[in-house]
């Protein structure tokens, strides 16, 4: 009889793919997976994953998430949501007439966002494994900067962070964050930067309940300081992991080696790079053009992919720019009109996403239970009506879905305007796609500087992100980006590393945890 692991993922893509593609790793390697997720969540899980044989899905039936409280941040601090998860995996966990038999996972796999649910997981004398969705030097980072208690540090000033690649060093700069109110969007549940002090905490920000007025759920997080932390504080997934036997995270050593190897230092736990966690066909068509509709199911848009198939061809190779920022984070309303001026007075091509709700605050429509696609609140925000007719066939603009990975690995894509989500980010390092990096908050701050400082194949979209990006500051990296010869084959010869498949140093670290597991757990 197979060991038996259950994965927990938190809401958002940034999430739920990964935590699918683990769920089909494990399952490879001969583990029974239970996946288990709130019902609303149940259509955005593809066939592909119900195919598999070792992999099933457990439902937590959940009434949608009422609008947060005036003032609450995060709005996923709701104790409404935190209880019935937490009742629902109790009842799958517990004896009962209809479940006289309750399965008993060897260990649960928690999404870092779903940390506190390890209170329900130890009731049971279950084990956990913290995951994190993003990359390793976004952790790293945290936890050095930490350490070197950079309250003090001065313009000019460059701090070495012991343990870490020199480029990494911390400077004046990377204090300074825009403050922002309330999120347009909440990118992978990242809570939002703050004036004079760090990004906020890789999967974190201000623990459940933290600050809101609500109660946090079971776990203890509310032993933790109220509100985001400031320079020189505990990042909150320390205290998220102190329970967890063991760490994975969503990177591979080929990319983030030290990164990996200095959190396994310091926490004294064991810590694997699983990921990237793309699909399959990703890494079976490395290097060759990538087709979204056998990967990923085409959503609500306004083009087709043959239609931008159709676009990219007709343009020169290398010579496309492509802005997207994700499904759930963008630029605030006053500086979306700035990169609409930058993208008319450039002679770039280009192709531009816009998600329906872009530069509006508030939750994400799915986290409110509404389809992410529709309706009145899902359709509100900025567009740049009249840019296509002052544009011409020079630009596409794309409202809603975009097949991104066509894009990344079509010969006419030569850079990539991102906000540096996770998957994002590896997804174009691994098409050899270079950046003009546009981070909005959490994690996405340090994976910017992993990819302009250490992998050295973007640049910073300013060199002040404290204040509003301005149409030259656009212009101009846009310029420097796309007449850069010498960072495009940067670029290239990074995916070089991608181009075998799924990295061989992410099948050992599974082996080596499925090692563990029977030696362990079982």
């Amino acid at each position: 009889m197979s060991a038996e692991i259950w994965v927990v993922p938190f809401f958002g893509q940034g999430h739920l793919f990964p935590c699918m593609e683990l769920c089909k790793h494990l399952a490879s390697r001969n583990f029974k997976v239970t996946f288990v997720i709130p019902a609303n969540l149940a259509s955005s899980v593809p066939s592909s994953l119900r195919e598999y044989p070792l992999v099933q899905i457990a439902e937590i039936t959940q009434s949608p998430m009422p609008p947060p409280e005036p003032g609450a941040y995060p709005p996923q601090a709701h104790p409404h949501h935190h209880n019935q998860q937490a009742q629902g995996l109790e009842k799958l966990l517990s004896t009962g007439p209809d479940n006289p038999h309750p399965p008993r996972p060897v260990c649960a796999i928690l999404d870092i966002m779903m940390s506190w649910s390890g209170e329900v997981f130890k009731k049971f004398h279950v084990p956990t494994v913290a995951f994190f969705t993003s990359g390793a030097c976004s952790a790293a980072l945290e936890y050095a900067t930490w350490k070197a208690h950079p309250e003090d540090i001065k313009p000019g000033e460059t701090r070495l962070l012991p343990g870490l690649p020199e480029e990494m060093a911390l400077t004046y700069s990377d204090l300074k964050r825009k403050p922002h109110g309330p999120p347009p969007h909440i990118a992978g549940g990242q809570p939002p930067p703050f004036a004079g002090g760090l990004p906020p905490p890789f999967g974190g920000g201000p623990p459940p309940g933290a600050g809101t007025g609500f109660h946090a759920p079971p776990g203890g997080a509310g032993r933790r300081k109220m509100g985001p932390p400031g320079p020189g504080d505990q990042p909150p997934w320390v205290e998220d992991v102190s329970e967890a036997i063991a760490l994975m995270l969503n990177t591979c050593e080929e990319l983030e080696r030290p990164f990996i190897e200095y959190i396994a230092n310091q926490i004294g736990k064991p810590v694997w790079g699983v990921g990237p966690l793309l699909p399959e066909q990703y890494w079976k068509s490395a290097g060759t053009l990538l087709r979204d509709r056998e990967i990923r199911t085409n959503r609500r848009s306004n083009v087709t992919e043959d239609e931008v198939m159709q676009w990219l061809d007709s343009k020169p190779r290398a010579s496309v720019l492509y802005v997207s920022f994700g499904s759930e984070v963008g630029p605030t309303m006053e500086e979306y009109p700035q990169l609409a001026e930058a993208l008319e007075h450039s002679d770039r091509p280009f192709i531009w996403v816009i998600q329906p709700g872009s530069g509006r605050h508030g939750p994400p429509p799915a986290f409110l239970g509404q389809s992410g696609s529709g309706g009145p609140q899902a359709e509100e925000g900025y567009f740049p009506h009249g840019l296509d007719s002052k544009v011409g066939k020079r630009g596409l603009i794309i409202r809603g879905w975009a097949p991104q990975l066509l894009i990344l690995s079509h010969p006419s894509t030569g850079g990539f305007l991102s906000h540096c989500g996770w998957n994002s980010t590896v997804e174009a390092i691994g098409c050899g796609v270079p950046f003009l990096v546009w981070p909005i908050r959490g994690d996405q701050y340090h994976d910017a500087k992993l990819v302009v400082s250490c992998l050295k194949v973007g640049y910073m979209i300013t060199d002040d992100l404290s204040e509003k990006v301005k149409k030259d500051d656009i212009i101009k990296g846009i310029e420097k980006l796309m007449v850069d010869k010498e960072m495009k084959k940067m670029a290239e010869s990074l995916s070089a590393r991608f181009q075998h498949g799924f990295p061989n140093s992410s099948q050992a670290a599974l082996d080596a945890f499925k090692d563990f597991v029977i030696q362990r757990l079982t």
